[in-house]
């Protein structure tokens, strides 16, 4: 029988990780690949993502530079002069919002997965518990799927699964843990490589669905 292979976008933090945990409990192979895009944490996440797929036993393994992030700017994650939000979560778009970041990573992520025989793509993206970013949103990955389809070849069949499109944090804590994902692992803080901050938007959302969930947050904050 053909071994069913997936591939996983994983940056390195929870909600990705988690999501290549289930493809694995699916019996898929799992193909990982990790963008470097000039993001402050950058090498908190790379480090993160080789140690969750060696825990994972990932098949294959991709790292992609793709530094043209840092010349289109107009994110706190990738322009400097930008400060992180650190004062709460709020309504609308963030500005830590990478422009149409997911649209490019799932572009690339349909080539390996074209190379490699993968028949599903999957991603974290969150939508339902999330910070607002717009390429995040289920209708949005639907319709990039099509697309993807369309500029293939004939033979090649690609779906992309959002496992976790519709939970909330402190459920994807509760799954996390059942599955035995490598939480301690795993890097959400949007400035800090050394101990998380505790205090930007994907801190927040993190250690609140900690709270919710009734579980503690291995990683260390300031």
């Amino acid at each position: 029988m053909k071994t069913k292979k997936a591939l996983c976008i994983m940056s390195g933090g929870m909600d990705s990780t988690l999501v290549a945990y289930i493809m694995r409990s699916r019996g898929y192979e799992i193909v990982a690949l990790h963008f470097n895009y000039g993001q402050r944490t950058v090498t908190k996440e790379l480090s993160c993502f080789r140690a969750i797929c060696e825990d994972l036993g990932a098949s294959e393994k991709y790292e992609i530079d793709l530094d043209f992030f840092k010349t289109i700017g107009a994110s706190a994650l990738t322009d400097h002069s930008i400060d992180i939000p650190t004062g709460g979560i709020e309504a609308g778009v963030p500005i830590t919002y990478v422009p149409f970041r997911n649209g490019i990573f799932l572009s690339i992520a349909t080539a390996i997965a074209e190379k490699e025989g993968c028949s599903v793509i999957a991603i974290g993206v969150v939508e339902e518990d999330s910070s607002g970013y717009p390429d995040c949103r289920e209708a949005f990955i639907e319709t990039f799927q099509n697309a993807a389809n369309l500029g293939t070849k004939e033979t090649t069949t690609i779906t992309i699964e959002m496992p976790l499109v519709h939970l909330q944090k402190s459920q994807i804590v509760d799954e996390s843990l059942r599955l035995g994902a490598p939480l301690h692992l795993t890097w959400s803080c949007y400035q800090s490589e050394e101990m998380a901050c505790g205090v930007c938007d994907s801190c927040r959302l993190r250690l609140r669905g900690f709270e919710r969930a009734g579980a503690v947050d291995p990683i260390d904050y300031v």
